[in-house]
């Protein structure tokens, strides 16, 4: 399993947590349907675009909020590092699914996350991310339910180059 230097979800419970004392996430700009963010971490700078769901499916259930999100460090320890968090403990059996027009990839679950094991396959998902309008994400809650979510894709390249531009 790849590590993941500082999940999103580690990053938002320890802004929430200490409040006014802790760095919190600073928008930098918004392109479409992606916003970009950069955030001091643990003596690193994390630049990071995220976008939420569009669609959430089924509809009579609670997601909480589900949001994509893709994180690089400045240190260049990840780079464009795509990652899943939704309000609720995900299945790791089956592996939640991403796809992209004829791009599919295998994710694993950690709690409210997922992540991509294989950098080769970040890459690949990513480069499919600019050149697709929209992704979908299937997975499955530990009650067992399917779910499944759209992500427009719509100023995703634009928000990679400016948080690219932020951790230089």
């Amino acid at each position: 399993m790849r590590f993941h230097v500082l999940s999103a979800s580690l990053i938002l419970l320890l802004a929430s947590a200490f409040g006014a004392r802790a760095a919190q996430p600073r928008l930098h700009q918004t392109i479409r349907d992606w916003a970009v963010f950069t955030m001091p971490a643990d003596g690193d700078l994390m630049c990071y675009v995220r976008s939420y769901a569009r669609d959430k499916s089924p509809k009579n259930v609670d997601h909480g909020d589900v949001i994509f999100f893709v994180t690089s460090w400045k240190s260049g320890s990840a780079v464009h590092q795509p990652s899943l968090m939704t309000g609720y403990t995900i299945k790791s059996v089956p592996p939640p699914r991403v796809r992209i027009g004829s791009t599919r990839i295998t994710m694993y679950a950690d709690g409210k996350e997922a992540f991509i094991e294989d950098e080769r396959d970040e890459r690949k998902l990513v480069n499919a991310m600019r050149k697709g309008a929209s992704m979908r994400i299937e997975a499955r809650s530990a009650r067992g339910t399917a779910t499944a979510y759209e992500f427009s894709l719509a100023g995703i390249t634009a928000a990679l180059k400016k948080a690219d531009a932020l951790c230089k």
